[in-house]
């Protein structure tokens, strides 16, 4: 039997977890914020969403992918630095719309 201990605190893991959520709702309320944009920055942003929330909502279940780089890709420090960018993204258009 193989226990692996979590290096992620479990107060980032439940930060990471709030942004997304609030960013997710977000989205929904307001899906301007990332239709809006043309295409050529729409693709990539909703690229960056997809593995910001998706990994940020992926590690507190205790998911991980057996691949090394997808591992690495979806665990902290990386995917929060796509969270924090993705917020970014996010926080910057909703102050340029308003």
């Amino acid at each position: 039997m193989r226990t692996e201990v979590q290096d992620c605190p479990m107060w980032l893991t439940l930060a990471a977890m709030l942004t997304a959520a609030a960013l997710a709702l977000g989205l929904l309320i307001r899906p301007e914020l990332i239709s809006g944009l043309p295409m050529v920055l729409r693709m990539p942003a909703i690229g960056l969403g997809v593995w910001a929330l998706g990994a940020a909502f992926m590690q507190p279940l205790g998911l991980e992918f057996r691949r090394h780089w997808l591992r690495r890709a979806t665990s902290p420090p990386v995917s929060l630095a796509a969270l924090g960018a993705f917020a970014v993204v996010v926080i910057a258009r909703a102050l340029w719309l308003a």
